[in-house]
């Protein structure tokens, strides 16, 4: 790997990375500052932005701001409850963003029509959560409204932008301030009727991608199985299918963000769920996408159990079934993003690189001017051997640092480390030096374990 002191014109931020709840979560009161484990979960994650949608925003979600009661329409399940929210949990809410440092992307109900509803939340989200609010969707994947799910019959783009429109009016007149995120679709047609439709507020493109959707039915490549995971296939194809809407977004002046992502939108497990190999997958799609041009990406997540809840989460609740105890656990692709996050805003920088494989290689200058250089190694860390590298650097380094996660197997559930720790990663002040660093010397070479996550910071 040859590093250039060019850029890419792409960045990776200090809250780059997310999770995506329900935005029926919004009524739990396990998100709170006094729920200890939940606060220094989110702190492992850098400044994150916690993102309240998914499809109970349109279905079983009702805001009030005066203690109406739920409709009698509004249905659910045990699993999956009909809940309202108001100004008392966003207060609750901001709570547990401060003592985390992290961030709130609000979604308003668009599935029941009402414009005015939703402004009473912009209204109240703005007030109550101010800066750490930063941004407001309107529904959830509007393009599967239609056949009789949320609309009757056909329900297309330009219906969505003339509700959408009504929404975004009503919500500036209250928090004109806040920016309006969407159109959170998995379908880019309706990417340039968004990006057309007339704003006051600030816009952001989002859309969902989940990279593996072949479930029961679909090809072969489309399905989540460890093998096409940890694929050249499969880095490749995000990058494309990224690029797609980044590139619409930049001609349009508005950043793209994905709010909502996994490997796999397939119910149930998996031989990828809950596994080492998702969070190596993880740390590479966050990496690709940033370079990408993706400026905020949130991994759907949950906060029911872990016995029973859903196994592609990144968080999940200690207690039996549907009766959690409030302490939160994470799952393995957790220490993906952790490693992810753990490197700070900086600036993608330009590189080649050969002979890489199940190797993907990522580098970013820092604010102080210092070279950061994040390696994936996909490789099976059971069977491959040891990659090694030869890294140039763009200037003569003084001092490094490094990180590493490490897990036994693709399939292994538990175990993951880093730093020989099942936490988030050290200080920076607190890592020690890379394993045959040699100061003065603008060409390093070392070593690297199979299915690993190794962060090395250089300062000059």
């Amino acid at each position: 790997m040859t590093i250039s002191k060019d850029e890419v014109g792409t960045s990776l931020s200090t809250s780059q990375i997310g999770i995506s709840l329900e935005a029926t979560d919004l009524a739990d009161p396990n998100l709170s500052a006094d729920n200890v484990s939940m606060v220094e979960v989110l702190k492992g994650l850098h400044q994150p932005v916690i993102r309240f949608g998914g499809n109970a925003v349109d279905r079983r979600f009702f805001w009030t701001s005066t203690g109406e009661p739920i409709p009698a329409d509004y249905t659910g399940d045990k699993a999956h409850p009909v809940r309202s929210a108001g100004p008392d949990d966003l207060k609750r809410i901001k709570g547990m963003l401060d003592a985390a440092d992290a961030y709130a992307s609000l979604s308003v109900d668009l599935g029941h029509f009402d414009p005015a509803r939703a402004a009473d939340m912009a209204k109240f989200g703005a007030e109550i959560l101010g800066d750490r609010l930063v941004a407001i969707t309107i529904g959830n994947e509007p393009n599967g409204f239609g056949d009789g799910d949320r609309r009757q019959g056909e329900y297309t783009a330009a219906d969505f932008i003339k509700e959408a429109q009504a929404y975004a009016d009503a919500m500036y007149e209250v928090a004109p301030n806040v920016p309006i995120s969407g159109p959170g679709t998995y379908a880019a047609d309706w990417v340039t009727p968004w990006v057309e439709m007339p704003m006051k507020q600030k816009k952001i493109l989002t859309f969902h991608h989940y990279p593996l959707t072949g479930c029961n039915t679909g090809a072969g490549a489309d399905q989540p199985t460890m093998a096409n995971l940890l694929s050249t296939n499969m880095h490749e194809r995000s990058i494309d299918y990224n690029k797609t809407f980044v590139e619409k977004g930049n001609a349009a002046g508005i950043p793209t963000w994905i709010p909502e992502t996994g490997i796999s939108a397939c119910t149930g497990s998996n031989e990828t769920t809950k596994t080492y190999a998702s969070a190596l997958w993880a740390a590479d799609y966050a990496l690709n996408a940033a370079q990408t041009g993706i400026q905020q990406t949130d991994f759907h997540s949950s906060m029911i159990t872990c016995k029973g809840g859903p196994p592609m989460s990144v968080v999940c609740a200690e207690g039996e079934y549907l009766q959690p105890t409030g302490v939160m656990n994470v799952r393995a692709n957790y220490y993906g993003l952790s490693m992810v996050s753990s490197i700070g805003a900086g600036k993608f920088l330009k590189s080649s690189n050969e002979g890489g494989g199940l190797n993907y290689a990522y580098a970013i200058q820092q604010e102080d001017g210092s070279t950061t250089v994040a390696f994936v190694n996909e490789n099976n860390p059971e069977t491959a051997a040891q990659t090694k590298v030869t890294l140039k650097l763009p200037d003569i380094p003084a001092t490094a640092t490094m990180t590493q996660m490490t897990g036994s197997s693709y399939a292994a559930e538990d175990g993951v480390n880093i730093d020989g720790a099942p936490a988030a990663p050290p200080a920076q002040a607190d890592r020690p030096a890379p394993m045959d660093f040699k100061p003065g010397e603008q060409t390093q070479t070392f070593s690297l374990t199979a299915g690993t996550v190794t962060i090395m910071n250089f300062k000059y």
